[in-house]
């Protein structure tokens, strides 16, 4: 079965969409941060749920960012 598969560099794959990737990423961000609203007391997780969406929104603006600028 493995002698029959092409041999295929990445280069030659199909990218992954980046509207898609975008999108899956701000999605996923204000999903995260809509566990702000919920059945808990205190404010220590509040910070988590915070730095992991804007953790998210980072990754789309440094990767924007870098294919801009061509170095990506």
């Amino acid at each position: 079965m493995a002698a029959e598969e092409q041999i295929v560099s990445p280069d030659q794959r199909k990218p992954t969409s980046r509207k898609a990737m975008y999108s899956a990423l701000l999605i996923g961000a204000a999903i995260t941060l809509s566990f702000l609203f919920g059945n808990h007391l205190g404010r220590v997780e509040d910070v988590f749920i915070v730095l992991a969406a804007a953790s998210l929104v980072a990754i789309v603006a440094v990767d924007a960012w870098l294919r801009k600028n061509g170095l990506r």
